[in-house]
């Protein structure tokens, strides 16, 4: 139970801030009967005299009162608020969520730092402004806009400031999230009617970092709520960083009050890699792979050999590292150009493949019936298969997560999730390197 002192402060803090957002109708007639009992879980339990009442103050003034707990800086003693109700078998403490268990924040990878980002001539400025946001959060380029094509390393400087802050900054809250999560989890929000929660998510924070904003396209709804997320972070000096693979001029349908927001801050573009720094990361994702290539000529093979996204750059090196464990050959030009004629192939075919054919071929591979890889069994084999399937599907196909996530009957953050599972797993598992590229090889011939 909370001692009666704090708790009367905190309600008193609340209740007068209630005042000031709601009509005086709705603040006698619905909340001012409302008494604290406890805090419970980070949450000040309040006390309704009836059902009636406490369903009225859910459906109505669940938004204001989330928002007027919010604008009293309780700190994380008190982040919300439940309803109870002497008597009910749906108002009580039982039946009460956790106060963060709805939204959750996409996870920082802790191994895309500043120093394992290949600063070239086409992004030392974009990296700079990056290392600048990390190292004075809020004071220097707010918001950061990072925009560029696929594959330059706009996530990796993210995740790179995500993880600068976290580490001078212990004390501040990062949110890192996609586009396409904020998109969905504001969907949810107004479905299950706790968008007091999701505002509570995404502006209780210090840092607010958004990906693939260009998404926002078409979403009125979605980007109405970002435009007053946006506000009310930055009227508080909140850092907010953003990126997009266009400018924010570019974005279709983007609304002008939310292009000039974007526009308020530092806007960077990331440029593709010339053939110096595509060299250079080379040698980083094989030095990371615990692998020293040391032969020019092959360095200079793959980097002319590939367009500029640097996913692809580094899928090439692992084919090579892999096609050099397998065959247990050193690392030479001749080897590397066999290890990508598959590569060759897989361009020219990309278009002919479809689901159907990579989830067929996964489940021929692993024996695995196709119920139970779109079903909900946990079995290892079968899990397995279904990642790998979310896995195959990413790469092969280009349809957004929240598509294969439909495809697969998994909601977009498992998709995510396997994805850079399976991508981490092919690093360190020779004989899962080895199933992927069989797999490949049937969607091929199929």
């Amino acid at each position: 139970m909370a001692e009666k002192a704090q708790l009367q402060y905190a309600w008193e803090k609340i209740d007068k801030k209630i005042q000031e957002l709601v009509p005086f109708v709705a603040y006698t007639t619905c909340l001012k009967d409302l008494q604290p009992v406890d805090i419970y879980n980070r949450k000040i339990v309040l006390k309704a005299n009836t059902e009636m009442a406490a369903n009225t103050i859910m459906d109505y003034h669940s938004d204001k009162l989330q928002e007027a707990i919010l604008k009293c800086n309780l700190g994380d003693s008190i982040v919300g608020f439940c309803i109870v109700v002497d008597g009910s078998s749906v108002f009580t403490l039982d039946m009460q969520e956790d106060a963060f268990s709805v939204f959750q924040p996409s996870p920082i990878r802790k191994e895309f730092t500043f120093d394992s980002f290949v600063a070239g001539n086409g992004n030392k400025f974009v990296y700079e402004a990056a290392k600048a946001v990390a190292e004075n959060p809020g004071n220097v380029f707010n918001p950061l806009f990072i925009y560029g094509e696929s594959g330059l390393g706009k996530t990796h400087l993210m995740h790179a400031i995500a993880n600068q802050i976290a580490e001078n900054y212990p004390e501040k809250k990062v949110l890192y999230t996609t586009c396409e999560n904020f998109l969905n989890e504001f969907i949810d929000s107004l479905s299950q009617r706790n968008s007091a929660r999701f505002r509570m998510h995404y502006r209780g924070v210090d840092v607010l970092m958004i990906d693939d904003v260009q998404f926002l396209k078409d979403k009125k709804s979605t980007q109405e709520e970002l435009f007053h997320t946006f506000n009310e972070l930055s009227s508080q000096n909140k850092q907010i960083v953003l990126t997009s693979d266009k400018h924010p001029r570019e974005i279709a349908t983007l609304e002008e009050r939310l292009r000039t927001r974007f526009e308020g801050g530092m806007i960077v573009d990331v440029q593709p890699p010339d053939l110096e720094t595509k060299i250079a990361i080379l040698k980083r994702k094989a030095l990371d792979r615990k692998c020293h290539i040391t032969d020019n000529e092959v360095l200079e093979f793959l980097a002319q050999g590939t367009d500029h996204n640097v996913r692809t750059l580094e899928g090439h090196l692992t084919k090579v590292i892999f096609a050099s464990k397998l065959h247990e050959e050193p690392i030479t030009l001749d080897l590397a150009k066999r290890a990508l004629n598959q590569s060759v192939r897989e361009t020219e075919e990309k278009e002919e493949i479809t689901p159907d054919k990579i989830i067929d071929a996964v489940c021929g591979y692993y024996k695995q019936k196709r119920e139970d890889v779109l079903g909900k069994g946990k079995k290892a084999e079968v899990a397995l298969a279904r990642q790998v399937c979310a896995y195959l599907m990413c790469e092969l196909l280009t349809l957004p997560l929240i598509s294969i996530g439909k495809l697969l009957r998994r909601d977009h953050t498992t998709i995510m999730y396997a994805r850079d599972k399976i991508e981490e797993l092919l690093k360190l598992n020779a004989k899962l390197a080895k199933d992927v590229d069989d797999i490949k090889n049937i969607v091929w011939k199929e």
